[in-house]
């Protein structure tokens, strides 16, 4: 191998090498905050309160559909990644403020991995929303790994909808409660499966597929 062969192949490793750490740097400073729930007594149930909204309102991105956390303090926080303790009783409220629509795939309407394979919306307890009737699903809570899916029964298109989070009870809203058990230590991907990306190819880009919006990790805490 000549000189100036080696030279080239040592500028272009250095170059992607480079390219890779300003990639991680980029990835780690723009990762979102994590919500920590692991605060409670050992074998205490962990109470986990979100929103999914259809227009963040602000930001870098404030067309994008988007979930947020709210802190045990109180604070609505614009994230996707939460922290519970292993082994517990995991009891979930999602606030939806979002518009439905019929789903691609009604498998989704089902709810799936929670206790007794249900949820409740507005206080009364369902097994499968019929996407096709009413005013559709909004989003989902899934998590795959755990085989745990949640239908968000959608707000009339008409409605008066919250335009910009966090958004307030004072806006349209169903309210969906449900629970599971957390598994051992790991971190776990949940995220909406019905494509709500608009103007991406099949609604599958942009907030689907980005931490902080329709995408996120449970981790799980020993």
């Amino acid at each position: 191998m000549s000189l100036a062969w080696k030279v080239t192949v040592t500028v272009v490793l250095f170059a992607v090498a480079v390219a890779a750490a300003v990639i991680l740097i980029v990835n780690l400073l723009g990762k979102p905050p994590t919500v920590d729930y692991t605060a409670n007594a050992p074998g205490q149930s962990v109470n986990v309160t979100l929103q999914s909204v259809g227009t963040y309102g602000s930001g870098s991105h404030p067309t994008w559909v988007s979930y947020l956390v709210k802190s045990p303090q109180g604070q609505w926080v614009h994230t996707t990644l939460f922290q519970v303790p292993q082994h517990v009783r995991i009891n979930v409220t999602i606030i939806q403020y979002d518009s439905g629509s019929p789903l691609r795939n009604q498998q989704l309407g089902q709810v799936t991995g929670t206790y007794s394979n249900a949820a409740t919306l507005n206080g009364k307890a369902f097994q499968v929303i019929n996407s096709n009737a009413g005013n559709g699903v909004a989003h989902t809570f899934s998590i795959p790994s755990l085989g745990i899916n949640v239908p968000l029964y959608g707000n009339s298109s008409t409605a008066n909808l919250c335009g910009a989070a966090p958004c307030t009870t004072s806006s349209p809203h169903n309210v969906i409660r449900f629970s599971f058990t957390s598994p051992g230590p790991g971190s776990y991907r949940w995220q909406c499966f019905v494509p709500c990306g608009l103007g991406f190819l099949f609604g599958n880009g942009g907030p689907m597929s980005t931490l902080g919006y329709m995408a996120g990790f449970m981790q799980v805490a020993a």
